[in-house]
């Protein structure tokens, strides 16, 4: 067997593009791959271009391994984010191929069933709270979440917070934790989004104004760039610390291991290089007794392909999961697409990755000039602000 082509799909929303690639065979099957771009889409698709005559085409879909290694190190220059998403969009779909061709599951391929829920994943809601930033809002919003039966969800409720926050802003920040609390209970996992806003004073001041609602973590307290600002607050908070998705490469997790300044860790299998590069990021994890929980804000190819791995992998947390709640009609574009039920995802025992992307239905979603500013006034609103349709 051996890859024909590609062919590349944009779904559009006001604040994400969603790309699926298909990658072809001689043999009549055909994979599907994802990823969700911020502002480099057409970067993308270019890439995939020169990637599919240079690399992909005429390789053979079972040899995942080589062809990742030749489309990472095969053009020389340091693969930074979009070719490590290019990487991940055709990988995914080679997993896919060799799954459909075998017959089973992709997580069946990378040593089967091992997580401790057994066939289910636990999820948590995310893109739940796009109404106005009052208490009263963010309660009702919360308690949608739980009466459908999620029991974790995120939020960030710093509004355009960087590197400091004054007195009235904590003060509003700290009501809308209060709220969202007041509305789920004890019992669900609340997780606090920084989106790596702040200096680390900040960061350990907000998190000690937070320990009263008992957060599951603390995410990105600080801008990702500096390991050693990362440490000063795992140090100085009561919460476990969790960052990683803005890491494009599996080996640049290794200063952040070596730091122990991190409890859990949140690639982005989209932005990473794949389910097999992830696989190996969730092993050397699991050696410094790290938990892994996927960024995942894409759609429903993006999240078969984390359920992928969570099936297979002791160390997996819980997934994100944005479609139940921000443009929740995408979800159409996929057959087969995974659903929360009751707080979990059930881990699929159909062929691959048991999804098949509806390009008929994706065509109704044009590519737009999606915008995602989170130092914008009501960015957690989600429409994209001035975003146009691109047609």
């Amino acid at each position: 067997m051996r890859i024909t082509g590609l062919s590349t799909h944009v779904v559009g929303t006001p604040w994400r593009n969603l790309t699926y690639v298909q990658v072809h065979t001689d043999e009549g099957l055909t994979g599907v791959g994802e990823t969700r771009m911020l502002g480099h889409t057409d970067a993308l698709i270019g890439y995939l271009r020169e990637a599919e005559a240079n690399h992909v085409a005429g390789s053979d879909p079972f040899a995942i391994e080589d062809l990742v290694r030749r489309m990472k190190y095969g053009d020389y220059g340091r693969a930074g984010e979009i070719v490590m998403s290019g990487i991940a969009c055709v990988e995914q779909a080679c997993w896919d191929i060799k799954g459909k061709a075998l017959g089973v599951p992709v997580w069946q391929l990378l040593g089967g069933r091992a997580n401790p829920p057994g066939h289910r994943v636990k999820a948590y809601a995310n893109g739940w709270y796009t109404g106005e930033r009052t208490p009263d809002a963010f309660h009702a919003a919360a308690r949608k979440v739980v009466e459908r039966g999620y029991r974790a969800l995120k939020f960030d409720p710093f509004g355009t917070g960087s590197f400091e926050l004054d007195h009235a802003e904590t003060r509003t920040s700290v009501a809308l934790v209060e709220a969202v609390r007041d509305a789920i209970g004890p019992e669900t996992e609340l997780l606090l989004e920084m989106h790596g806003r702040f200096s680390p004073a900040t960061a350990v001041r907000l998190a000690r104004e937070m320990e009263p609602y008992a957060p599951a973590w603390l995410e990105e307290p600080v801008p990702p760039e500096n390991l050693k600002a990362l440490a000063k607050v795992a140090e100085k908070v009561s919460m476990p610390v969790a960052t990683g998705e803005r890491i494009h490469d599996r080996i640049e997790f290794r200063e952040l291991f070596e730091s122990q300044a991190v409890d859990i860790i949140q690639p982005d299998l989209g932005h990473i290089g794949g389910i097999g590069e992830m696989r190996k990021l969730a092993a050397t994890a699991e050696t410094h007794y790290v938990l892994i929980a996927p960024h995942n804000v894409g759609g429903s190819v993006l999240t078969a392909a984390n359920l992928q791995l969570a099936g297979c992998t002791p160390n997996f947390k819980i997934l994100e999961h944005f479609n139940d709640f921000a443009d929740a009609e995408i979800k159409k574009v996929v057959k087969g697409a995974p659903e929360v039920v009751d707080g979990y995802f059930e881990l699929s025992e159909a062929p691959g990755l048991g999804v098949e992307l509806d390009t008929d239905a994706a065509a109704e979603f044009p590519q737009q000039q999606a915008r995602f500013d989170l130092w914008a006034e009501d960015w957690h609103k989600r429409d994209g602000g001035k975003g146009r349709d691109r047609r």
